[in-house]
């Protein structure tokens, strides 16, 4: 009997507290903010994104006992998505500050909790199947414990699961023994311009695959994010570069818009869809997630189709029209 694909994170799900800012604070100054709100952040944004789509998604990460994971554990719940393990009573879990300027910029400040550790349990013991795919952040990956644990594991394991892997704003933090390990068992590698230049000090699509084959798998996936130029990909080692556009849409709020891109590539790739196919239709994603303010804004299956089908969801719009 064949069964469905599933997602799993074994990492970091932490609670995000947004804040609407009319601009970042100077050093040493304040600014009044506004538009408070608390909700599960950072993984659960690409689980919720994938489970929307239909597929079946799972927490294997540690979630604490305070009022952070008892928010998170009933975000999951309204998802549909199963944490696979008790809430740890040794600590809370952590959180995001997300700060969120009028343009829908966001600058973040986390505090990790026991979502960054192992806590005695074993990766090994998660019960996957060829067809999963597990997803790691450069959260995951630049913690200390965590991190190593992941990238170990990871390379334990059959070619049949995916791997999937975007580095986000801390992929400078990344130890490199980590990295060494973690980039060559990737099967999709995706990250945004600012992380491309962080990585290997070029943004350029054509230039990108070249500075990372060194230590990439030749055959992954490779996903260079643009905003609202959509992405780039390359499909293996030696192919070039494919631009594949996005909507043209107005912008609410960005938070989460590169977890939202993640979550539906993922589904759509384990759904059997062509990479550039895929990709596609994760930029409409994006883009529709930047329209709402929030962090888990990915929309639903039908909603996104709907999106794809009409000529309106492809119009470009002017600053004006914005």
């Amino acid at each position: 009997m064949r069964h469905a694909p599933r997602l799993f994170t074994v990492g970091s799900i932490l609670a995000d507290i947004r804040l609407e800012v009319p601009h970042l604070p100077v050093r040493g100054g304040d600014v009044i903010g506004a538009g408070a709100a608390l909700s599960a952040g950072g993984g659960f944004n690409i689980l919720a994104a994938a489970a929307r789509q239909g597929m079946e998604c799972l927490f294997a990460g540690r979630h604490g006992t305070g009022p952070y994971g008892t928010r998170i554990r009933a975000d999951l719940a309204a998802e549909g998505i199963a944490a696979l393990l008790l809430p740890t009573a040794e600590s809370d879990s952590g959180f995001c500050l997300v700060m969120v300027e009028p343009d829908g910029e966001r600058t973040f400040v986390s505090s990790p909790g026991v979502e960054a550790t192992l806590g005695g349990r074993r990766l090994a013991d998660l019960d996957l199947r060829p067809g999963d795919t597990v997803f790691a952040s450069g959260y995951d990956l630049a913690y200390p414990e965590l991190g190593p644990a992941i990238a170990v594991w990871m390379e334990s394991l059959p070619r049949s699961i995916r791997f999937v892997v975007d580095p986000g704003p801390l992929v400078a933090d990344i130890p490199t023994p980590v990295m060494a390990r973690a980039m060559p068992r990737a099967t999709v590698w995706s990250m945004n311009r600012r992380e491309a230049f962080l990585l290997t000090g070029v943004t350029d699509p054509a230039a990108l695959r070249t500075h990372l084959e060194p230590g990439l798998s030749p055959d992954a996936l490779l996903v260079l994010r643009d905003g609202a130029a959509g992405a780039w990909i390359s499909e293996g080692e030696g192919r070039s570069s494919v631009h594949v556009p996005s909507p043209s849409v107005c912008m609410v709020d960005s938070t989460g818009a590169g977890d939202s891109h993640a979550g539906v590539l993922i589904a759509a790739l384990a759904a059997g869809m062509p990479a550039r196919a895929a990709v596609a239709r994760a930029n409409a994603a994006a883009a529709l997630s930047v329209t709402r303010a929030g962090p888990a804004t990915a929309p639903s299956r039908d909603e996104l189709d709907r999106f794809l089908a009409s000529a309106d969801g492809l119009t470009e719009r002017s600053a004006a029209q914005c």
